[in-house]
C-alpha cells in the first residue's frame, strides 16, 4: 500500500529476548481535498531506506511543533486488537491498524522539501 501520511511518536520497542525495533505511528490522508480524513497505522519500520529516513527525522518527527509529511509504502498490514484501560473507553475493545514500513520516498517538514541522505535502491 502507498499513500501520503504523517509521522508521528517515534519510539524504540523493546522486545524480550530479540533485538528491539524502531517504531513510528502514520497518520494517512484520504478521502475530499476538502474534508481530509485520517487513519492511524502502528508501524515496524522495516527497509532500509524507511530505517535511516526515520532516525534521521526522528527529533523532528516527536517535536510536536513540526508537521513530517512523507510519500510511504506500507506491507503487512493487518488488525489488532486490544482493550482500552483509560478514559470513557475504559473496558472496550479497539483496533489498531498494524504494518511494516517499507520506504519512504519523499519528505517535507512544515511544508518545506527536506532532503535526506538515503541509501541508494539496488
Amino acid at each position: 500500500m502507498a499513500g501520503i501520511g504523517y509521522l508521528n511518536r517515534v519510539r524504540e520497542v523493546p522486545v524480550k529476548r530479540a533485538q528491539p525495533f524502531l517504531a513510528v505511528d502514520i497518520s494517512a490522508l484520504h478521502g475530499e481535498r476538502e474534508d481530509v480524513q485520517y487513519t492511524r497505522f502502528d508501524c515496524r519500520v522495516s527497509g532500509s531506506r524507511a530505517k535511516t529516513a526515520v532516525e534521521q527525522l526522528a527529533s523532528l518527527i516527536n517535536d510536536e511543533s513540526n508537521k513530517v509529511l512523507v510519500g510511504f509504502k506500507l506491507g503487512d498490514l493487518y488488525p489488532e486488537l486490544f482493550t482500552y484501560k483509560h478514559g470513557e473507553k475504559a473496558g472496550q475493545t479497539g483496533v489498531s491498524l498494524k504494518a511494516r514500513l517499507l520506504n519512504i520516498a519523499w519528505v517535507k517538514v512544515n511544508g518545506q522539501p527536506f532532503d535526506l541522505e538515503l541509501p541508494s535502491v539496488a
